[in-house]
């Protein structure tokens, strides 16, 4: 797996080859720049038992430069920030802040998952500074006031613990999270894949049916059609029998049609009274939807295209009747109908708390279908939560417009869809 070292971004990404999520590695400047602040302001707040020249500024900012290549070499970078602490812990006086970049480096091992690392790295330090700045500091000649004290040395070794547990924990709520994320995104490509599998399945069994019924009525029709012709002047009777067929075969196909195209329609709309549904029929939808529903058009209305105004018609049935059966008591809906220069908008919105049994919003079939509607023309849905509801925006391309024959007016509509 490739290393990714750019201070931008977030702060985790998925591998392409594994699918695994995990946390981008920064260069880590903001804690380089802490770690620097503190440790060289720490010497105008401690005794220094020697002249502070550029070599003393050298072992205080070691360690925090040192930090900028954390990631990638993290047993370096904590010896080199101790080393720097260190020296100059032998010549001041103890203070927390000469400690602060170990600290981080120190962290940063644990929660990279290196623990033993930690541990002993921690762990040969504490007796390097024990040894030099008490066991064997009048052989070395340290100072009185540098000296190791019992205080300094319990908060030193606290400290070390209290870092590698820090890091420790860091490291496995990062594991945690980037384990949640990889399960939504493995989550959301299951949903997408369910909801293009449901849509080919029924197209398929669609076209399955109608090939079914129209092949073998429109058969018929053709034989039957030939005969009449053969007989018309000769045997008028036998002619007359052949167009009763050719009727006959007609209407039964007509009547099968319906039924295949019946299955799409949701269980309490009633069934077709005129012979196309448009936008212009929205009184009579909003009128029987069992609930206060309020419209507003904008823009300059116009004849649609047939096909526009039946899909926006359809759309817009499809999230009332998901309003009915999602959204809980007192629920209101309004629909917003937006007439674009070259498009049509619609948004269907719906206000109140969710009905106790209503299923988490995404996780049915009614936004996919009406994506799908809305797909066929070239059109997009999009949907989701908002404060207090559920909003449903399409955007339905009406090419052709001013040619297209009268129809109702367009209605840009957010639906109210969480089945």
């Amino acid at each position: 797996m490739q290393d990714d070292t750019r201070p931008w971004g977030p702060p985790w990404r998925e591998d392409r080859r594994t699918g695994r999520f995990q946390r981008r590695r920064h260069i880590g400047v903001g804690a380089a720049v802490v770690a620097g602040v503190f440790q060289v302001a720490g010497v105008h707040d401690s005794a220094v038992y020697r002249p502070v020249t550029p070599l003393v500024y050298a072992l205080l900012l070691a360690g925090p430069v040192a930090l900028l290549f954390r990631w990638r070499f993290p047993e370096a970078v904590f010896a080199v920030a101790a080393a720097g602490s260190l020296g100059f812990a032998t010549f001041a006086a103890p203070r927390w802040t000469m400690a602060v970049a170990p600290a981080i480096a120190l962290f940063n091992l644990a929660k990279m998952g290196r623990g033993r690392a930690a541990v002993i790295g921690a762990a040969i330090s504490y007796a390097a500074y024990l040894a030099i700045c008490w066991v064997f500091a009048d052989p070395l000649g340290i100072a009185p006031g540098a000296r190791a004290d019992v205080r300094s040395a319990v908060l030193l070794a606290v400290g070390f613990a209290v870092m590698i547990f820090l890091g420790g924990a860091a490291k496995a709520r990062g594991e945690h999270v980037a384990e949640m994320m990889k399960v939504r995104a493995e989550r959301a490509r299951a949903r997408q894949e369910q909801e293009r599998r449901q849509a080919s399945e029924e197209r398929l069994r669609m076209a399955r049916e109608l090939h079914d019924v129209l092949g073998h009525h429109l058969s018929l029709i053709n034989v039957q059609a030939g005969v009449g012709l053969h007989l018309m002047d000769n045997r008028p009777e036998q002619a007359r029998e052949a167009l009763t067929a050719i009727k006959t075969a007609s209407a039964e196909a007509l009547r099968e049609v319906r039924a295949v195209l019946d299955v799409l329609r949701a269980d309490d709309e009633a069934a077709p009274r005129q012979p196309a549904v448009g936008l212009s029929r929205l009184g009579d939808l909003t009128g029987d939807a069992g609930l206060p529903i309020t419209t507003r058009v904008t823009g300059d209305e116009r004849p649609l295209p047939a096909e526009v105004d039946r899909a926006a018609y359809r759309i817009v049935q499809e999230a009332l009747t998901n309003v009915r059966k999602h959204a809980g008591e007192g629920a209101t809906a309004s629909i917003a109908i937006d007439y674009l220069p070259t498009a049509l908008h619609l948004a269907v919105r719906n206000e109140g708390p969710p009905a106790a049994a209503a299923d988490a919003p995404g996780e049915g079939t009614g936004i996919a279908g009406m994506r799908e509607r809305a797909q066929t023309l070239g059109g997009s849905v999009e949907a989701g939560p908002v404060d207090g509801g559920f909003l449903v925006s399409v955007l339905l391309p009406t090419p052709g417009a001013d040619a297209a024959p009268d129809a109702g007016p367009v209605f840009d509509h957010d639906e109210e869809s969480r089945g």
